[in-house]
């Protein structure tokens, strides 16, 4: 909170996200005490096979946040860390919607909501969508209706719960639904669907992309109101998907809208970026972020870590060292190499973590080198 807070003189905190290699190794994680839903945490454990990755004798058999008391790092989100669910979207029972889900094979889910106003059917693997419930514009009436008569509820209970784990390693942040295009190009239509929509049916698909804003209205109002402090809006930009032309006509005016409501609710905000980033670095200045989210340097991204200083400005730096890099062909001098950059340009308007997840073949045990660099530079 310090370093959000701008204020000086504070020491700064290791903040790697582990929930990838937590899973990718087939490690055991269960919900925290009062709370018992675990079909969130169910859910993550099914997204990943199995990788032949290196677990620490020391951490088998732990919890996920229990991992990370053992590290003596950071946690940020208590949904991949706890299995809780901060947000819950609900279905009315009476309007005319049935969901069915059906398992077809490994991994895989075919989805098929029905509604008054149509069908839409979504198949996936491993958490990533093999066909999208959207079509085309013959299927916006229909996901425009199951957005109409879904709710939101924050659950404060969870969010106390997760307070209650975290401690003082770290604050509860909230992670958002994408905006009105991310939402398009991920979840409903695919990236190819979406510009040819938005080529071909402008005005409808337009149209549509205000009817997703207009129900996140309530899900901002929600959250300006919730306890929580930190929001994250988890967009996954990369620059080979999203082109300065639609970044600057869709993304930029609705991101700064919702940023400055719940500026307004007291709130910090950043965004999670995590692809290629270089066409639209010039535009980050634009944006009324407090930080950037797990912008991603070479080798494996397509900027340098002085290309981030220089692009976010006095924005604070989230994340920041290459997940490749904690594998074992890179070697540890190009680790701390990288590590000693951030912490030289950035000083201490940074949380560094990796950009954006530890993978599950990576060397955990390379956390301590970070740890400790971070501890000598901040002594």
């Amino acid at each position: 909170m310090a370093t959000f807070q701008r204020e000086t003189g504070h020491g700064i905190v290791w903040q790697p996200r582990l929930y990838y290699w937590y899973y990718g190794n087939s490690l055991q994680n269960k919900v925290p005490a009062g709370y018992t839903d675990d079909t969130y945490m169910m859910s993550f454990a099914e997204n990943f096979p199995a990788y032949e990755g290196s677990v620490p004798e020391e951490l088998k058999n732990k919890t996920m946040i229990d991992v990370y008391r053992t590290l003596d790092v950071s946690p940020r989100y208590a949904d991949e860390i706890l299995g809780v669910r901060l947000i819950n979207y609900t279905i009315g029972d009476s309007d005319g919607i049935e969901v069915t889900e059906e398992r077809t094979g490994e991994r895989q889910r075919v989805i098929t909501t029905k509604t008054p106003k149509g069908t839409l059917r979504e198949v996936i693997v491993q958490g990533q969508h093999k066909e999208f419930p959207v079509k085309g514009p013959e299927d916006y009436a229909a996901m425009e209706y199951l957005l109409g008569h879904t709710s939101i509820q924050f659950d404060e209970k969870a969010f106390r719960i997760a307070e209650r784990e975290f401690g003082d390693d770290g604050v509860v942040t909230a992670m958002l639904p994408r905006s009105p295009v991310q939402r398009l190009i991920i979840n409903y239509m695919g990236l190819e669907n979406t510009i040819m929509a938005l080529h071909l049916h402008k005005a409808e698909t337009e149209s549509f992309m205000d009817v997703i804003s207009d129900w996140d209205d309530d899900l901002y109002r929600i959250i300006g109101d919730a306890p929580v402090q930190i929001v994250n809006f988890g967009e996954n930009i990369d620059a080979n998907l999203i082109s300065p032309k639609l970044f600057s006509r869709y993304h930029i005016p609705y991101y700064n809208k919702r940023v400055d409501f719940l500026h307004q609710k007291g709130k910090y905000c950043h965004i999670h970026m995590d692809g290629s980033l270089k066409p639209i670095l010039p535009f980050i200045k634009e944006l009324h972020f407090d930080a950037i989210e797990a912008p991603t340097p070479e080798p494996q991204g397509d900027v340098t870590i002085p290309d981030l200083k220089q692009a976010l400005g006095d924005k604070i730096l989230i994340d920041g060292i290459p997940a490749l890099l904690f594998e074992k062909q890179y070697s540890v001098d190009e680790l701390v190499s990288a590590t000693k950059q951030l912490l030289d340009l950035f000083g201490g308007n940074i949380i560094p973590g990796v950009s954006d997840e530890l993978p599950p073949t990576g060397d955990i045990e390379r956390s301590y080198i970070v740890q400790d660099l971070i501890a000598k530079s901040y002594s």
